[in-house]
């Protein structure tokens, strides 16, 4: 690798914004499809409905409804709890 390309790839490291810790995180349904490897059409209608899925979060607007935000390490633990047991 050359001089240029480290430096290139150090400078877009930098300049990249601060990635969120999971344990303050919130996720919209797109974070969590990509998350679950699902399309976001499926998570909203058979798993954000499911009576075990974590609870949204809806901050205020001044315009209805907000979008739907999900704790992280919520989803994270939804998921672990489906995981098959021998």
């Amino acid at each position: 690798m050359s001089t240029d390309e480290i430096l290139s790839k150090i400078l877009e490291k930098l300049s990249a914004p601060p990635a969120i810790p999971l344990s303050i995180d919130l996720w919209d349904i797109a974070s969590i499809a990509a998350y679950l490897k699902r399309d976001p059409q499926v998570v909203r209608e058979r798993m954000a409905c499911l009576p075990s899925f974590p609870k949204a979060i809806r901050l205020p607007t001044k315009t209805g409804r907000a979008q739907p935000l999900y704790k992280a390490m919520e989803v994270i633990a939804w998921t672990n709890s489906h995981q098959e047991r021998n």
